[in-house]
């Protein structure tokens, strides 16, 4: 094997307070040497960076490339900042694609209106002929037209639902905007399944997108019957560039059902000799919703709708059922949770699975955290939970000003995303991005982590600032941080010997500058096993 030394640069190890180096030597796919060690050791070949910044690569902790991928596909809608704007994408989209059953993309803002209720008869102007579903940036909500209601059979006569709503007009006929589980089901129950080779190209595109911002690993957050097989033909193929682990949805209606299917996949996924880069070792849980759509689960009521509580998506001990059953088949635990009560009651089901069974290295995870109840703060520590965050959250964005803040009330909103208090505390915390819910790009998102800022530096000070990290903490928790969530911190994660030659190269030491330039930089190259692959 080649003998690489990389030298001329600054090589972070990916602990907070890890030394720093300058050289590093890697055979194959190991590195073998840092520092002095390495510029002393034989080499077949030298790589200058040119004064870089090298850090071990990135892994995504919660994220859902499938979809991601499957928007490529759709109108892009994306970004767009109004629904004038979604609308035109819409009709250039429909008219670009005249045989295509069913128009299906994402994702719009919930903010560009106040409430977020957004009326079937606008995307009736543009597309009457067939049905158009949009999904909201939070994947909890859709906007859909006339067409695909009346394909689906919903009507004023459909009746309410229990794990979802069906937002009506006031004469009771829906009006196109459908929150959680049961509404969106009622819809998408009716759409066109994706092949299998479309799903290919969804994973091959979201593999090559990743690569670009420095991930070689993630965890798909959400995989439903289908998408594994597709996940293990990509691997298979070769078309997987990263290390992958899914997490199995959780279904309070089929859990039972289903999980002779999950040990099923897990079982013939390591079973596979093709298969390098893929694992399936997780259940994922949805213990509630979002604050925005007022879902998520709250331990006192919402403050603009005194009656309401949330819509938990599992009754309470069902949850802490399944949590035992899928820990007691060894498989790991991964539960979102945004609602004070949603994170108690994940942590709940957490704590009742290890009375339940024998000991093992669980590394149970709850994601998104992002209301928690000082009660139940130290249990994280306590029970060895890692808390997994996107940290593009941690900023009064308009979807938290327009649509979060006003539902919880100001002493709510002044306790969300504890990020400082969690590891002051010696919480593990790890970062996800949840694309495409919001940005994969990692330079993006972890600095806001840091700063707690707007791009244009609002407010002064920072959102919440008294919650803000450092830099080499925002680092490692999308670096070893994640590794450890992932099992692997072992093999990847860290810059030394023995470990995989997994690292990402960046023009300038992140640590030494503004933290919102930070954003502003791209990935040079992003290598895994001693490989590049990508490069700009």
């Amino acid at each position: 094997m080649t003998r690489t030394l990389f030298t001329n640069a600054t090589f972070w190890p990916g602990q907070v307070k890890g030394k720093t180096f300058d050289a590093m030597l890697i055979d194959g796919q190991k590195i073998v040497a840092t520092g002095d060690d390495a510029l002393r050791a034989d080499h077949d070949k030298k790589v200058d960076l040119g004064g870089a910044f090298v850090s071990p690569s990135f892994g995504d902790g919660h994220c859902h490339p499938i979809f991601g991928g499957r928007q490529h596909f759709g109108p892009q809608v994306t970004d767009l900042p109004s629904v004038e704007a979604t609308l035109a994408e819409i009709k250039r989209f429909a008219d670009a694609n005249p045989d295509l059953p069913w128009i299906i993309g994402g994702t719009y803002d919930p903010a560009m209106l106040p409430n977020g209720n957004f009326d079937a008869r606008l995307l009736d102007s543009v597309c009457p002929d067939r049905p158009v579903v949009l999904n909201a940036m939070d994947y909890h909500t859709i906007w859909v037209n006339s067409a695909a209601m009346k394909a689906a059979g919903v009507d004023a006569n459909t009746p309410d639902l229990e794990i979802g709503t069906i937002v009506r007009r006031e004469d009771g006929t829906p009006m196109g905007t459908m929150r959680e589980w049961d509404a969106v089901n009622l819809i998408m129950d009716h759409a066109p399944k994706p092949s299998i080779e479309r799903e290919i190209e969804a994973i091959k595109y979201s593999s090559a997108r990743y690569a670009k911002t420095g991930i070689t690993w993630w965890q798909d957050a959400w995989v439903d019957p289908g998408m594994a097989e597709a996940y293990l033909e990509a691997a298979e193929r070769g078309v997987l560039a990263q290390g992958v682990n899914l997490a199995f949805r959780a279904d309070p209606r089929t859990w039972e059902k289903d999980m002779s299917y999950f040990i099923e996949m897990r079982k013939k996924i390591e079973a596979s000799q093709k298969n390098k880069n893929l694992t399936a070792v997780t259940i994922k849980y949805f213990a509630d919703g979002v604050i925005e759509g007022g879902t998520a689960a709250m331990l006192e009521p919402y403050s603009d709708d005194p009656c309401s509580h949330g819509m938990p998506v599992w009754q309470w001990p069902e949850l802490s059922r399944a949590v035992a059953a899928f820990d007691k088949a060894g498989f790991q635990t991964h539960i979102h949770a945004i609602g004070d009560a949603g994170i108690r009651a994940a942590l709940d089901a957490i704590e009742g699975a290890q009375k339940a069974n024998a000991a093992w290295d669980r590394r149970p995870t709850i994601v998104h955290v992002q209301l928690l109840d000082p009660a139940d703060f130290h249990r994280f520590r306590e029970l060895g939970v890692i808390a997994n965050f996107g940290p593009l959250w941690c900023r009064q964005d308009p979807m938290q000003a327009i649509s979060s803040a006003p539902r919880i009330g100001p002493e709510r909103t002044a306790r969300q995303y504890q990020l400082r208090s969690l590891i002051d505390d010696g919480v593990r915390v790890a970062f996800g991005s949840d694309w495409p819910v919001t940005s994969e790009v990692v330079l993006e998102g972890l600095p806001v982590s840091v700063h707690r800022q707007t791009p244009d530096r609002m407010p002064a000070g920072g959102w919440i600032p008294e919650q803000a990290i450092t830099m080499p903490e925002a680092f490692a928790a999308y670096t070893s941080e994640v590794a450890y969530q992932a099992f692997g911190e072992k093999s990847w994660g860290t810059l030394a010997p023995g470990f995989n030659a997994d690292f990402v190269v960046l023009p300038k030491n992140p640590f030494d500058m503004d933290p919102h330039a930070v954003s502003d930089m791209t990935v040079l190259h992003t290598y895994r096993n001693g490989e590049a692959i990508y490069s700009a």
